[in-house]
């Protein structure tokens, strides 16, 4: 309940147990290498975002919760579909969250997966 007494207007969808998770499939970064999937990591957030609206997938890692996790972002779903099915990840826990282009000011449709857990992928080295 929140204030007032009142549910909240929107209400999330139960996670499911950890141990209902699927672990990744242990050949998860041959398997996304192979798709010709290239997760990119960007130490300027707008550079990571400019690569996620031009379709690209942009790995954006954060703690939360004190834990550490990443987000795989991008406008192309079905790219981060692909990147699911390589990894062995549930496709259904794909989240849509229209964001804006840094480079217009306009909302775009765009996609990511929270991932933690067995499935945060490692840091990639600076180019």
């Amino acid at each position: 309940m929140t204030g007032g007494g009142r549910q909240p207007a929107v209400s999330a969808a139960p996670l499911k147990p950890v141990s209902t998770i699927p672990a990744p499939h242990p050949d998860a970064t041959a398997r996304v290498a192979a798709a010709g999937l290239e997760l990119r990591e960007f130490a300027r957030l707008r550079d990571g975002m400019t690569h996620a609206m031009d379709g690209g997938l942009w790995l954006h890692f954060h703690t939360w919760r004190g834990r550490p996790m990443a987000h795989l972002v991008s406008t192309d779903r079905d790219a981060l579909l692909a990147y699911a099915r390589a990894v062995g990840f549930p496709e259904e826990r794909l989240q849509f969250k229209p964001l804006k282009d840094p480079r217009t000011g306009e909302r775009r449709a765009a996609w990511h997966w929270d991932l933690g857990g067995p499935f945060l992928p490692l840091r990639q080295p600076e180019r």
